[in-house]
């Protein structure tokens, strides 16, 4: 027995060396791929020397020696921090996410293949001006350079999460460039997913309902509009609607995930030092790493810094000497939903206004990890290219003998968004920043900008020009072969909203509507915000003056107004129930949970029990509103929407029948239901996080979600890949963060701000900007992650342009220079 038990623990022993050899031998090798930030390179083809300063936070200050070598000196940079994340980029805007990922990711790379993204970027590589060209090629030789570096050296394959994946990377192209481009226009477009519910919702509770659960910002939803069911009489009946799944990879995002932002901008007669300020922060999906990277470039007229996103040669938001400027989307209705009626007799024929047509055909192939490759047919009518009806359901609400097709702002080859973004980076004042976007066509955003003497904001993007008798104004499909509901072009930029210097000395946007205009001037019907911009509103005009900090306050402001709205309508026969109920009894709780919430003041703060009660409350009573009437239609509405729950609560229109229990013998009353569902909330409160509601912390269910898209979801590595964080603010605060809804995590914080910047024009090295995670991509690294707490507090870093102060706390100095022929 002794020797059995001295050799299981001899194996045991030696099992556990080779468990820790492994795992040591596997840190080595992916510790290889962390760039040595002071090395010197002989770079072949390299036009001048190029020196990038990595500061103390590890932003790259690249200083070139001649123009094009900036986009050679960012390519670099991109690669050596972000490498992965810029393939995976690169794939999906290619459709070839399943040559890694298998099957999971067929129907996203289905998808983007019949957009045709790269061929329409190959061929917009033309119509770039001759500035962008070469900003492009150099950018593609940065990227290239590191490739090679990475190869030659033998330097991890670049990013650890090759070791896991094919290692092999293609040489970057511009085109590679110009469809990430793409790729994020599709993903800050919301059109596709709002047409494609608002249809659905229709045929299940028709047009009167459909106003109260999809209403317009601000006020009534329809007006003078056909039935969706009514212009297309042979829909099938009863429709059954898919259950909605999101993959992590798609970048069509889910109804009212596309995008947001805040930015504003004050001029010198609303400024404490005379000078403007400028505020920006854009918000997308919380990620590890994020989708931003700060990057400083210097050009013979000065530096510009701010904000990039790799694969991109361009800062999109920040500053230079002379210019600032911010994003925040413009939710201009960029897209169209056809149906197309086929030939009876030939089903590769479309109807269009003269008859039927062949559609344009090609055929691709995707070839998927451990399966056969799939070939698809491509097919396009005179509207676009056709999404077969297995995509984001789209059969639902396609008639038998019918297909979809889309019409979009981005499938048009002579799209110069790629110049606009460099020009607008280039610019030195207002209208010259004005003229650089009216180059832009998608994604459609509204640039708030700032000199030193005066402030703009300014819509950029195409607007499509619909007829005033097109069937559905946009709202959802429409007849393809019907003249009226076909786009003709696009309205000239000068028709798009604009507004400089206005009397009130500032210009704000907070993706809330941002024009009267009737359609179709509309812009869209589908606005990002209806509250923040409220709150933003009272936050200005409270102070004759502003400075750095009082913008800085606003940025992170954490005060719901929408909570203290809600509360004074559905809680008004709860405050006050008579005598103390028995402790331990629903009634009991709920009066604790109300006195908490009569002392509260709307601000969503991660250390308070208060936010957490106030929005299970409000997710509760969303779904005891709509569940009932939209049936699994309700997961298109996760978050609670308090434009509907207002119509419903105050009978806007008879909106005070979705209060009622359709199941249930009795009428229930809007006041039934917001006990019932405050009930409901605390109980489940109750099960996760005890008893004892003072220990409730907002924190604690609000943690931010800042996972790797593609290790995040492997139980060891997520470890160490996935960033959380208890985190303020909520879905209507100004410090966004907005909440799942859905799983086990529902108030888990998905969507927010991962980049942050205030600019002072009367001393613009204190101007402050941050990120949500780290500069780089790598999960060994030390700055994977070392802005995140910054992030979380609400603090920030030095938006210099000095150079002395980049190089004084420099991490690294990179120095490039030419291989002697």
């Amino acid at each position: 027995m002794a020797n059995v038990f001295r050799w299981l623990m001899r194996g045991f022993i030696g099992l556990s060396v080779m468990a820790l050899g492994a795992l040591l031998l596997a840190y080595y090798f992916a510790t290889q791929s962390i760039p040595d930030y002071n090395a010197q390179y002989k770079i072949e083809g390299l036009s001048g020397p190029i020196e990038i300063v990595r500061d103390t936070n590890n932003v790259p200050h690249i200083f070139p020696s001649q123009t094009k070598d900036a986009y050679f000196g960012l390519g670099f940079a991109h690669a050596q921090d972000r490498l992965w994340q810029m393939t995976m980029l690169r794939r999906t805007a290619q459709g070839r996410l399943s040559e890694i990922f298998g099957e999971s990711t067929v129907k996203i790379d289905d998808f983007i293949r019949r957009l045709d993204l790269v061929e329409l970027s190959r061929a917009s590589y033309r119509f770039q001006t001759e500035e962008t060209k070469q900003a492009l090629n150099a950018y593609a030789a940065g990227v290239n350079a590191w490739l090679s570096i990475v190869q030659r050296d033998a330097l991890g394959r670049g990013s650890p999460e090759f070791f896991l994946f094919p290692p092999q990377i293609e040489p970057w192209t511009p085109t590679d460039s110009l469809s990430i481009l793409r790729v994020m226009a599709l993903q800050l477009s919301g059109s596709m997913k709002s047409e494609i519910v608002r249809a659905q919702v229709s045929l299940a509770v028709g047009p009167e309902r459909l106003r109260d659960i999809l209403p317009d910002a601000p006020g009534d939803a329809i007006a003078a509009l056909p039935n969706f069911a009514s212009l297309f009489p042979n829909l099938p009946r009863g429709p059954q609607f898919a259950k909605v799944q999101q993959h992590p990879l798609d970048p069509v995002k889910p109804l009212a995930m596309a995008g947001a932002s805040n930015a504003w901008a004050a001029n010198g007669s609303r400024s404490a030092s005379g000078a403007p300020l400028l505020a920006s922060d854009p918000h997308l999906g919380l990620s590890a790493p994020g989708i931003w990277m700060l990057a400083r470039l210097e050009f013979p007229e000065g530096g510009v810094i701010g904000g990039t996103i790799p694969g991109i040669p361009a800062i999109l938001v920040g500053r230079s000497d002379a210019l600032a400027w911010g994003l925040t989307s413009s939710y201009l209705d960029d897209l169209d939903i056809y149906i197309e009626q086929l030939n009876p007799t030939n089903g590769q024929e479309f109807r269009t206004p003269d008859g039927f047509k062949a559609f344009r055909r090609k055929s691709v192939v995707i070839r998927i990890k451990d399966a056969p490759p799939q070939t698809i047919q491509l097919r396009w009518s005179d509207n676009g290219p056709i999404i077969p009806g297995a995509q984001y359901d789209l059969a639902s609400i396609t008639p038998p003998g019918h297909v979809t097709s889309i019409a979009w702002t981005a499938l048009d080859e002579n799209d110069q968004s790629m110049t606009a973004a460099i020009n607008l980076m280039r610019s030195k004042s207002v209208p010259a920043a004005r003229a650089a976007l009216a180059f832009s066509k998608a994604p459609s955003q509204n640039v708030t900008v700032a000199d030193r003497h005066s402030v703009l904001f300014q819509l950029a993007g195409k607007n499509p020009k619909r007829h005033p008798k097109h069937a559905s104004q946009g709202r959802f499909p429409s007849q393809g072969w019907v003249p009226e509901n076909r786009w003709d072009g696009y309205f000239n930029f000068d028709t798009n909203p604009t507004e400089r210097d206005p009397d009130s000395g500032i210009v704000a946007n907070t993706n809330n509507k941002t024009t009267d205009e009737p359609f179709p001037h509309h812009i869209g019907y589908d606005w990002g915000d209806t509250q923040r911009i409220n709150r933003l509103t009272r936050l200005l005009n409270d102070r004759k003056v502003h400075t750095r900090d009082s913008f800085i306050e606003a940025q992170i402001d954490t005060v719901s107004i929408t909570a203290r709205t809600m509360l004074s309508l559905i809680a008004t026969e709860l405050w006050f129930t008579g005598d103390l109920a028995p402790k331990g009894t629903p009634a009991h709780k709920r009066q604790v949970a109300m006195q908490l919430l009569a002392r509260w003041d709307g601000e969503m703060s991660h250390h308070m029990p208060e936010p957490l009660i106030y929005a299970a409350w409000l997710r509760s009573l969303m779904r005891k509103l709509a569940e009932d009437e939209l049936g699994p239609l309700i997961d298109h509405f996760p978050r609670p929407d308090p434009i509907f729950i207002e119509r419903a609560f105050r009978d806007v229109k008879g909106a005070g029948v979705w209060c009622d229990i359709r199941p249930t013998a009795r009428i229930e009353s809007c006041h039934d239901l917001a006990r019932i569902a405050l009930d409901q909330a605390l109980l489940e409160l109750s099960e996760k996080y005890g008893d004892h509601i003072d220990s409730w912390r907002w924190g604690q269910a609000h943690q931010s979600h800042q996972d790797h898209q593609v290790l995040g979801k492997i139980p060891l590595l997520a470890w160490f890949t996935n960033i959380r964080q208890d985190t303020s603010g909520g879905d209507n605060t100004l410090q966004r963060a907005r909440t799942s809804g859905t799983g086990e995590t529902p108030y888990a914080n998905v969507h927010a701000a991962g980049f942050r910047a205030v600019v002072d024009f009367a001393d613009l090295d204190s101007s402050v900007y941050v990120i949500a995670t780290g500069q780089s991509g790598h999960f060994l690294s030390r700055h994977y992650d070392d802005m995140s707490g910054l992030w979380r507090r609400g603090e920030y870093i030095l938006m210099s342009l000095d150079p002395e102060l980049a190089r004084g706390g420099a991490v690294g100095v990179t120095n490039l220079t030419p291989l002697a022929p």
